[in-house]
């Protein structure tokens, strides 16, 4: 932030206002841009998948009324990024387009600055989970694959306890968890299978043989990646918000009040952020304690369900942006308005209820997709689960504007007129609002198929007792829920497959 806030305010790494013409950047001030991005990204890419998954570690699993707290973690944790959205969408948006860019920059540079202060002063009163193993994640997950593909000829044996596995001291002793074996995806157990001397040209031992905890973290990890596959559509629905929607608001009507005031088509992504911050304390406060007493989950409904019903609001979302894009057409075509970069003749607020729903959507899919990565990645992969979550964000960026090019093009052959021009008023939004539409229901089928075969990992039952003092009890935003023997009892999702 401190170069971005750099690049836009020294005059010799900004290009001049423009006059009559623009002139065009120098190959300086574009590479020290770029490079302020690329630096941004690289810093965001560290701290968006750690930083979620520190403060849910900061609940204590075996502590029954914590456990039950952390339900409500990722609901208030994202709740503030929402906050943090919406300030950026109206106040350094005002500040940035009338007051200056540098402006608009210093003020979320210095926001981070007392951030990363405040952060280091909480530091010795932190929960730090403990654990002494130095493998990476991800060589963990590759020598399974690599084991069991090379080991392909082996037969697993019928009785899963003649697959190799430590003593659960020497877990304890590591400051890691054991993971119960599971039927499922029975090809990876080939991984902890023990051979014989001299079958496969060596013994089985080495990096030949894993233990069934690490082919269970492998099995998690693919276990969720149809799942991960099932949020892709749903990302690039996201991606509308900040690239057609706004072009398509910058077309339209702007202006509130009869003083003439007009605000930048970008702001109304400010409704989406709003629609959160209302929602979300709804829906954990309200909601979910109505939904628990008639499904007895300890989060109302299940992570999947909460997903799906966020999945079928965004295909209403479509639906409804483009009926809203017939509606803009038709007063183009009135006025005559196709060749022309005139204002159309209405309300940019028409676009209110699309944005409205993509919120409330948001509440459901957002939170849903960032807890789920979290909840059922292994103990000691959660941080690289939960970056799955950003994952599937950014690559839902990419298919939309892959989507975009291929539909322009393909629909343009053969001299026709494609659906998207470099005029709005030109163009067809209806019809590829249309397509993202049919995506997202072919896409829902897909879901549902994969949640109703998913099978939730199994926890383990809390051991702490109820009258023991939690670190967390001088937080008042996470007491929601009374103090009851109902809720002593530890929670258990046992292996059902349902959505």
């Amino acid at each position: 932030m401190v170069l971005l806030t750099v690049a836009v305010s020294l005059k010799s790494l900004k290009p001049p206002p423009c006059d009559a013409l623009c002139k065009k950047a120098s190959t300086l001030q574009i590479g020290f841009f770029y490079l302020s991005l690329y630096v941004l990204t690289l810093g965001t890419g560290g701290t968006k998948p750690n930083i979620s998954t520190f403060g849910a570690d900061q609940f204590d699993d075996f502590h029954p009324g914590e456990k039950l707290q952390k339900n409500s973690f990722f609901n208030w944790w994202l709740f503030s990024v929402f906050f943090g959205a919406f300030v950026a969408q109206t106040v350094m948006v005002y500040i940035q387009v009338n007051v200056g860019w540098g402006l608009g920059y210093g003020i979320p540079t210095l926001g981070l600055f007392i951030s990363f202060f405040v952060f280091m002063v909480g530091t010795p009163y932190y929960r730090h989970r403990m654990v002494r193993t130095v493998d990476n994640p991800i060589n963990r997950v590759v020598r399974v694959l690599v084991s069991a593909i090379r080991k392909w000829k082996v037969a697993v044996p019928a009785n899963p306890s003649q697959l190799y596995e430590l003593d659960d001291k020497e877990y304890q002793a590591s400051g890691t968890r054991r993971i119960p074996h599971t039927p499922a995806l029975r090809f990876l157990d080939k991984a902890a299978t023990p051979v014989q001397h001299g079958q496969l040209g060596r013994t089985g031992h080495g990096p030949r043989l894993c233990t069934v905890t690490q082919v269970e973290e492998t099995k998690l990890m693919m276990g969720m990646l149809p799942v991960w596959l099932a949020t892709l559509i749903p990302s690039t629905v996201l991606a509308q918000v900040n690239t057609l929607f706004v072009k398509q608001g910058a077309t339209m009507d702007r202006h509130v009040g009869s003083h003439g005031f007009q605000i930048p088509a970008a702001t109304l992504g400010a409704f989406i952020t709003l629609c959160m911050l209302i929602s979300v304390p709804i829906y954990d406060r309200y909601f979910v304690p109505f939904i628990r007493r008639h499904t007895g989950n300890p989060r109302g409904i299940s992570l999947l369900q909460r997903m799906g019903i966020g999945y079928f609001i965004q295909i209403l979302v479509m639906v409804i942006a483009s009926a809203t894009e017939v509606k803009r057409l038709r007063v183009i075509s009135e006025h005559n308005l196709a060749t022309t970069m005139e204002p159309v003749p209405i309300s940019i607020f028409w676009l209110l209820p699309q944005y409205v729903l993509l919120g409330v959507a948001d509440v459901f899919t957002s939170i849903a997709m960032l807890e789920f990565f979290y909840d059922q990645s292994p103990g000691d992969m959660q941080s690289l689960g939960t970056a799955l979550f950003p994952s599937s964000l950014g690559i839902g960026n990419f298919i939309s504007s892959f989507l975009l090019t291929t539909v322009a093009n393909i629909t343009g052959r053969g001299g026709h007129k494609s659906w998207i021009v470099n005029s709005l008023n030109d163009s067809h939004l209806d019809y590829y609002y249309a397509f993202i539409a049919i995506l997202c229901f072919l896409n829902m089928i897909f879901f549902l198929v994969i949640a109703k075969f998913y099978v939730y990992k199994k926890e383990g039952n809390g051991t702490v007792p109820c009258d023991q003092p939690s670190h967390l009890e001088f937080m008042p935003l996470f007491k929601l829920q009374p103090e009851t023997k109902d809720s002593c009892l530890p929670e258990t999702q046992n292996l059902q497959p349902h959505v």
